[in-house]
């Protein structure tokens, strides 16, 4: 079983924090006769109250599996930050298309999402309920709190530090937000305590601010790999890579050598690829030295319907097997599009060993968008050890396995791709030594599958990454990055909402800001397109 320190932290629950998004309107309700003023007087709390900003990306609620849901109106295992995630950046994309007719889901995959779309507004209200959670206790430890409070020595430096994992993790969400809506509301601890309209920040803006932030904090964070599932100096490196990998398309201007200064960072700092792949995406993902930061699971203490819950039951249904996976049944959700599946054609015979794929009893093409037999299914995570031993949870619902939302692989991609883009500090040969090591893990140590430096070009890249990160969460960003995702230029099944797809308007690179949103704080614009 894996030691999860915060997780089991959050056993003990400080506060209950509801949350009206755009008015930033906060409720602190005490439990018993804990209340903010004193909670922060005893350090013994701190720790306890950073769990919950950890697991808010990984739980649905206030207690598990449901029943108390952090975010209102939706569904509650809908709701979770991870599930979300995955629905912006897969759902939309060549890797992913969903069976079921849940409310508003295939508009995604069709690619006919509007301002209305549950999910996206449940996306939305995720990143900012992290946020003000992040800032609730941001604000709470700032230096004139800390010598109010009394937190003096090592206690000092210890809240410092979980100072900046929250601010790490704010970062994290907005650069969620950058990503996916663009131009949004901004809110800080500097912004006090109740009913405001915040101030919509320009997506160059809010750029600059995740930067700064991310250049501020490593000094007050851990080293590289100081304790699994903690925000740590690689962490905060890593997403300033992927930052800065996305400039282009966030501001307008190219910052492809300050991606390759920070992704030198993180490879300089210790990890090592995972020997075999498919360890990755186990139960017991976490003895693996290749993930750098994951949103993690247990199946005792993190028990919700979203997260890994979701990724691991959905991918599941036809003739797989549940036991295979660690789990008691199947939710027949996820396929895949034969256009991803060509990414795997190899003419040579070899066998690329990313290619997870379930065919027995499933079509390559998806003919009916809803029935799950249509389009290969997917096999990449599991509730089951390296060993073969199934997750804690007995009832076979809830699993260990972690979800890598970042691991050294996508940083060697990152590294190839900013030098292909021109960017200095970094140079070809290095550039095709990482993919190559990458491709002989993926070929089961075999050389057979490595490629020579003609053949490492732009296109070549975005077709790695789709090889190496499937379900990853990366997909849709990649292909806005290369100008693939709107374009008629690369069609998958169904996409724009048609069975050999279509191109769409360039407005979708953007998702809408949700009417609820634009109704509660009419200070906001929405973003082109929409209404």
């Amino acid at each position: 079983m894996k030691i999860r320190n915060l997780i089991k932290l959050m056993a003990i629950t400080i506060m209950c924090v509801s949350v009206t998004l755009s008015s930033c309107k906060k409720n602190l309700t005490p439990i018993g006769q804990l209340t903010t003023a004193n909670v922060y007087k005893d350090f013994n709390n701190y720790k306890p109250v950073l769990a919950k900003l950890y697991t808010a990306f990984a739980l649905s609620g206030q207690q598990g599996p449901a029943g108390n849901p952090d975010v209102a109106g939706i569904d509650e295992g809908f709701s979770n930050y991870l599930r979300e995630l995955f629905n912006m950046e897969e759902l939309t994309t060549d890797e992913a298309q969903i069976v079921w007719n849940d409310g508003t889901v295939h508009n995604l995959h069709d690619m006919s999402w509007n301002s209305q779309n549950e999910f996206i507004r449940a996306m939305y209200d995720r990143i900012f309920y992290e946020i003000s959670l992040d800032n609730e206790f941001i604000r709470q430890t700032s230096d004139a709190q800390l010598s109010a409070n009394g937190i003096t020595g090592n206690n000092l430096v210890l809240a410092k530090q979980y100072r900046a994992e929250a601010r790490f993790l704010r970062a994290l969400a907005y650069y969620h937000a950058i990503d996916l809506f663009g131009s949004v509301p901004f809110v800080t601890e500097n912004d006090n305590v109740g009913v405001f309209f915040p101030a919509q920040k320009s997506r160059a803006d809010l750029f600059t601010y995740v930067e700064s932030e991310l250049k501020a904090i490593p000094a007050d964070m851990g080293t590289p790999r100081f304790e699994y599932g903690r925000a740590d100096q690689a962490a905060a490196w890593t997403l300033l890579a992927k930052l800065y990998l996305n400039a282009k398309v966030y501001t307008g201007t190219d910052r492809s050598t300050d991606a390759i200064t920070y992704a030198n960072k993180v490879i300089a700092a210790g990890y090592t690829l995972e020997p075999h792949f498919k360890n990755l995406f186990l139960a017991d993902n976490n003895k693996s030295n290749e993930i750098i930061f994951p949103i993690e699971s247990d199946g005792i203490h993190t028990q919700g319907y979203g997260g890994m819950t979701y990724l691991i039951h959905a991918q599941v249904g036809g003739n797989m097997d549940p036991a295979a996976f660690g789990i008691n049944g199947g939710w027949s959700g996820l396929r895949t599009t034969k256009q991803y599946v060509a990414l795997f054609q190899d003419n040579s015979g070899n066998t690329d060993k990313r290619a997870l794929f379930f065919t027995n009893g499933q079509s390559e093409t998806i003919t009916d968008e809803y029935t799950f037999a249509d389009g290969y299914a997917i096999q990449k995570f599991r509730n089951v050890t390296s060993t073969g031993a199934v997750g804690t949870d007995p009832t076979g619902n809830f699993p260990d396995t972690d979800f890598p939302m970042f691991r050294l692989a996508d940083v060697y991609l990152i590294y190839a791709e900013a030098v292909l883009r021109g960017g200095s500090g970094g140079d070809p040969v290095t550039a095709l030594n990482y993919i190559n090591k990458i491709r002989t893990r993926a070929y089961d140590g075999s050389l057979s599958g490595n490629i020579t430096a003609p053949q490492l070009n732009l296109p070549f890249i975005l077709d790695e990454r789709g090889r190496e990160l499937l379900f990853e969460m990366q997909r849709r960003t990649d292909l806005i990055r290369f100008g693939k995702f709107t374009d008629a230029s690369y069609l998958w099944e169904w996409k724009g909402g048609v069975a050999n797809g279509q191109g769409v308007s360039s407005n979708l690179n953007l998702m809408p800001i949700p009417s609820t949103d634009l109704i509660n704080n009419p200070t906001l614009k929405q973003n082109p397109g929409y209404n």
